[in-house]
């Protein structure tokens, strides 16, 4: 087997697993995250249909692939492995405790399929990698996994939320996106009280209800919202 034989079965185990994680990825993407032209995209392609994979085409969309087909477990390389442990310590030092039990339980999975020799060394990098940040910073929060779920479901929110000055109101909220300070972790939703855009603190979320009701995904971006943000900013300084 020679180089560019190599090369091309790492590709296409690649594409496989983008495909995994994506829903739906265009010829262009593929071809611009491994560097080849469309035209060794589209060859690849059938290569994996050849080999079996289910890949469905959406004309003028892209690819995905059938609906409940998984790929077999995955593996490892002890780099990857070590990457994912030092995930793990910045995680545990997050301030939001629903963030923090789903990510651990979902590390105890992986950790489950390394090979024996290399989750010793996993499990000891994880014994000897720390970071260290303002531990007199008691703000806590556990609604982060709930938000996660309303925003990617384009679930409506009712929360609970104190403001600046103590006082609590009742919001019917739209999760658009959430971000994280070095102190905080943030929601930006579209306030339907406020009718406009806000950005909550969860650590003054006393309470959170996700609804069946769904809205209609936001057609903004997250960088056309800072750009909002922005411009609100200069324009009354």
């Amino acid at each position: 087997m020679n180089d560019n034989d190599t090369k091309r079965i790492s590709r296409l185990t690649a594409i496989l697993t983008q495909l995994q994680t994506k829903r739906l990825l265009t010829s262009s993407e593929l071809a611009d995250r491994f560097s080849v032209s469309k035209r060794t995209i589209y060859r690849d392609i059938r290569a994996l249909e050849q080999a079996g994979v289910p890949i469905v085409t959406e004309d003028g969309r892209g690819y995905t692939l059938m609906e409940h087909y998984r790929l077999p477990p995955v593996t490892f390389t002890e780099s990857e492995a070590n990457a994912l442990i030092t995930a793990e310590q910045l995680v545990l030092k997050n301030k939001d405790t629903s963030f923090i039990k789903d990510y651990t339980e979902a590390i105890h999975k992986i950790k489950a399929v390394l090979k024996y020799s290399i989750k010793d060394k996993a499990n000891l990098l994880s014994e000897r990698v720390q970071f260290r940040q303002n531990n007199g910073n008691e703000k806590t929060s556990n609604y982060l996994s709930d938000l996660q779920f309303a925003l990617t479901n384009f679930r409506l929110a009712e929360i609970q939320y104190f403001d600046e000055k103590n006082k609590n109101t009742s919001r019917m909220i739209e999760p658009f996106a959430l971000y994280s300070t070095q102190e905080n972790w943030l929601l930006i939703a579209f306030c339907r009280l406020r009718k406009e855009y806000r950005a909550f603190r969860l650590d003054r979320i006393k309470k959170i209800h996700v609804v069946s009701e769904t809205f209609k995904p936001h057609k903004i971006t997250l960088e056309k919202y800072f750009e909002m943000c922005r411009e609100k900013y200069f324009s009354n300084p």
